[in-house]
């Protein structure tokens, strides 16, 4: 086995370089200390052409490139289609990944926004590989830190990979969107797996005073990282802090919608031209918009026979559709179904516009257990020691109620 100190000790150097890691961090000697390339066992995916992967394993390469591939500022599957490990594998194959190694960057990122005390108990959701949990187990001790993971073979592979770099976690099998209530009420609670929303079951198992992490969001981009913290009512307030990215919980992967689209929107109530150009869902804000403003809606991308592509936006739940065309006068939108899927988002990115396009981190969120609500703009006021929230614009306020 290679000695990697020196990777390590370069890793960090890197992060510190691009700011992600403060130079007098207390995450320093943990990035020093933990060998990444133990948590990638048996080996990784690594992409190719044509949306293949290439397994890699640890025992099929030599020691240099295997370090080398470890210590990449990259995401490394680790999983594919929710059983596929690289040692499985014979030469490329196809699949969608759903167990990985995060890039460190956002891994040491996401640790440094939690602003984590010593003697302080975290709650990780989403054990992956496990590096994170050794990180924090590093920083905190092993009773400073209980991690979930959904998948059993995954938890047991991580769980080995402690064992093996001395840090016996209190690492728990299950349903992490249920938290781990028997070792409630945490300081700190991290997921490194997308949701749909914060579930309020984090919220009550965290301190008053504490802080959640998570990266909200139900389309595989366009999804941020909101910190919230628990206040004394059992409520919870914060903001979005940036952009993230991270595959969803397993319970809230969206399924691709599959057969023919055309058929799915054969029958439209309405037809008109656009105000704004379909295309900006493309990108990251307009597209966390849409998410808050039509929750259960898909973006789909299709490509056509002459291989042009036609964009679609479709509820299956509430069978609504929107199905977009161009011309040379620009976008027409038909729209069918109980809900007008694009009259809301055009509505909302239209109101996102006039308000002069603001990033992702002008969204602030308030959670209780009967609501989320997300905003942009207005003031906030407090009477009686309650916390009220007017909006500027009612397009930039949305409420999410839970009952």
């Amino acid at each position: 086995m290679m000695d990697t100190a020196s990777e390590r000790r370069a890793l960090a150097d890197r992060l510190i370089a691009s700011g992600v890691l403060r130079p007098d961090s207390p995450w320093r000697s943990a990035i020093e200390a933990v060998p990444r390339e133990l948590f990638l066992h048996p080996g990784v995916f690594l992409p190719v052409d044509g949306g293949l992967w290439e397994p890699v394993t640890a025992l099929g390469t030599s020691p240099e490139e295997w370090v080398r591939i470890a210590y990449r500022d990259e995401s490394l599957a680790t999983q594919l289609d929710g059983h596929l490990t690289a040692d499985q594998a014979t030469g490329t194959v196809t699949g969608v990944p759903t167990s990985s190694s995060t890039n460190p960057t956002t891994v040491v990122g996401m640790l440094e926004q939690l602003d984590v005390a010593d003697d302080y108990s975290v709650l990780e959701i989403g054990t992956g590989t496990g590096y994170s949990s050794a990180l924090m187990c590093h920083r905190l001790g092993e009773d400073g830190v209980t991690t979930v993971e959904v998948d059993a073979q995954v938890a047991a592979r991580a769980d080995a990979a402690l064992e093996e770099t001395g840090h016996s976690a209190w690492t728990v099998t299950g349903d992490g969107l249920l938290g781990h209530p028997a070792r409630a009420p945490y300081d700190r609670v991290i997921a490194t797996c997308a949701v749909q929303r914060i579930p309020y079951s984090w919220v009550r198992q965290t301190k008053p005073g504490g802080i959640l992490l998570a990266t909200v969001g139900s389309w595989p981009y366009g999804t941020g990282l909101a910190k919230v913290t628990v206040n004394d009512d059992g409520s919870a307030e914060g903001r979005i802090v940036g952009r993230s990215s991270f595959m969803h919980a397993r319970a809230q992967a969206l399924t691709p919608l599959a057969g023919d689209l055309s058929a799915r929107t054969a029958y439209a109530d309405t037809e008109r031209p656009t105000k704004i150009p379909p295309v900006l869902l493309n990108e990251w804000m307009p597209a966390f918009l849409a998410q808050l403003t039509t929750r259960r809606a898909q973006f789909v991308r299709a490509t056509v026979g002459d291989g042009s592509q036609s964009l679609y936006l479709f509820d299956a739940e509430r069978e609504s559709f929107a199905a977009f065309t161009e011309d040379t006068s620009g976008w027409t939108v038909r729209q069918g179904g109980p809900v007008a899927l694009w009259d809301a988002i055009e509505e909302t990115l239209t109101a996102w516009q006039d308000s002069g396009s603001p990033d992702i981190a002008s969204v602030r969120l308030h959670i209780t257990e009967q609501a989320h609500t997300y905003w942009i703009g207005g003031q906030q006021i407090t009477t009686n020691n309650r916390t009220r929230w007017i909006g500027d614009q009612r397009a930039l306020r949305w409420e999410h109620r839970l009952t």
